[in-house]
């Protein structure tokens, strides 16, 4: 891998933030976690199941997989009829509008070396839409953003439609969609193509520059939670510390101003403390000494050696060792399908209200009314 294309679409929320991140990345040991390969085996299935939408020859991975659920079963089903939604959108506009599945784009006009690669491009006259599935459920994801307008990655993979196919469509804008089912969520956001240009040559090709050379400014944020090296970066300690200066009377002192300057910084703060927890456990294990703190076995519970033989033991007790459920809504629509689902149990399902949350006015979702408590435990 050359050095420059350690600048990937996927990093450049953070790299745009904070540009020496990108060098520093680059040295750290990559640890992938569970959830990137269970988002890498759903692309797969995302994929394929758009290709069989499509006519097209593939083989199911389904037995191929790592990882595979009913859950992945059902959200990549419901990926697939969203694509094709916006597939059949886009033709009536446009006849000769094409897809392409896990399509590579070059962005190397702007950023050396890099390219990435989209999960669906819906290409037509007019606006050009690029689609990208978001596998996981902790941390929502928007299509756009308050720095840029649209979501980085993103962007990043339209200016390489442009690069590949403007000219040979009538593009004059393209809309950005984030799929992430597992948080019930699609976002969207639309930009000119002129405004989309003028960002890759005035904050795009800059900064990444800078970022290639290791220099700018460090910068700590919510785009540190996916960073290597988010849990030593002295720049987030001293972020996080000085935000912990906050002068703390109790509770029962507090004014409404200074609850409401607490919660603003107090998930960054747990966030910030329980990835130095990880990483110091994670050294401790190969043993590094810290002088106040040991590595200790947690509590566990007792599992059984054999369900096999357990169940044997209990029957020839005279017990019934086995429990029956009924499947789950999820696992139960795998079963029926969709369709068959609605037509059977469509109107013996219901939606409960949520448990009440407190979130940034930022969050997209309506406002509880004032009465909330006594409606909730109504």
């Amino acid at each position: 891998m050359s050095a420059h294309s350690i600048f990937s679409p996927s990093a450049s929320h953070r790299v745009l933030n904070c540009p020496p991140s990108l060098m520093l990345c680059a040295k750290a040991d990559d640890h992938p976690s569970p959830y990137a390969a269970e988002g890498t085996c759903a692309h797969e299935l995302c994929a394929y199941l758009v290709g069989k939408e499509l006519g097209w020859d593939a083989k199911d991975p389904v037995e191929n997989l790592d990882i595979y659920n009913a859950e992945m079963q059902a959200c990549a089903e419901g990926y697939a009829s969203f694509v094709m939604e916006e597939y059949g959108k886009a033709k009536a506009a446009c006849p000769d509008a094409q897809v392409f599945v896990e399509e590579h784009v070059d962005i190397s006009r702007w950023v050396p070396g890099c390219g990435g690669t989209a999960d669906c491009i819906i290409l037509a006259d007019g606006v050009t839409e690029v689609i990208d599935y978001k596998h996981g459920i902790g941390v929502p994801v928007s299509a756009a953003s308050e720095e840029f307008g649209g979501n980085p990655q993103l962007m990043c993979y339209c200016l390489g439609v442009l690069e590949m196919f403007d000219g040979i469509y009538d593009i004059s804008a393209v809309k950005m969609v984030i799929y992430q089912p597992r948080r019930e969520s699609v976002s969207d956001y639309t930009m000119g193509k002129a405004d989309l240009l003028r960002w890759a040559d005035e904050v795009l090709a800059p900064t990444a520059k800078l970022a290639l050379e290791g220099k700018g400014e460090f910068k700590a944020g919510d785009h540190c939670r996916f960073c290597r090296v988010k849990a030593t970066c002295r720049k987030r300690a001293e972020h996080n510390l000085e935000a912990a200066k906050y002068d703390f009377a109790m509770p029962n002192e507090l004014e409404d101003h200074e609850i409401d300057a607490i919660l603003m910084i107090v998930d960054h703060l747990t966030e910030w403390a329980n990835d130095v927890k990880e990483y110091a456990l994670a050294e401790a294990l190969k043993g590094k000494v810290y002088e106040h703190f040991k590595v200790v076995e947690g509590r566990s519970n007792r599992k059984y050696t054999s369900e096999e033989d357990v169940a044997k033991a209990v029957e020839a007790a005279g017990f019934d060792p086995w429990e029956k459920r009924l499947l789950g809504i999820t696992a139960m629509t795998s079963l029926l399908g969709k369709k068959k689902f609605e037509e059977l149990l469509g109107g013996l399902t219901f939606k409960p209200r949520g448990k009440p949350a407190l979130v940034p006015k930022s969050d997209k979702r309506p406002e509880m009314k004032n009465s909330a408590e006594e409606d909730f435990k109504e």
